[in-house]
């Protein structure tokens, strides 16, 4: 699907000015609020932007300062989860 979207020239121009492709910045940054609102998976979020790693999808989320939740309980399964590997 292709989605058009209308900015003054004006607009565009100043936007434009600011650096990097504007259809690309429009693209992440509508990416970004749908991952953030919880519409779109990891693995949709890196398709969509196109991103061939895990490694490149993180490394954008945290130049974003998008951070997965790690709660307590996720470090005591770990914690067990290493134990019992002996590690």
């Amino acid at each position: 699907m292709n989605l058009t979207v209308h900015i003054p020239d004006n607009l565009a121009s100043r936007l434009s000015a600011a650096g990097g492709d504007l259809s690309r910045r429009a693209l992440e940054a509508f990416a970004l609020e749908e991952f953030k609102s919880g519409h779109l998976t990891k693995p949709e979020l890196r398709e969509l932007l196109g991103y061939e790693t895990r490694a490149a999808l993180d490394g954008f989320l945290k130049a974003h300062a998008v951070f997965e939740e790690y709660t307590l309980d996720d470090l005591e399964q770990e914690r067990r989860d290493f134990s019992r590997l002996g590690l």
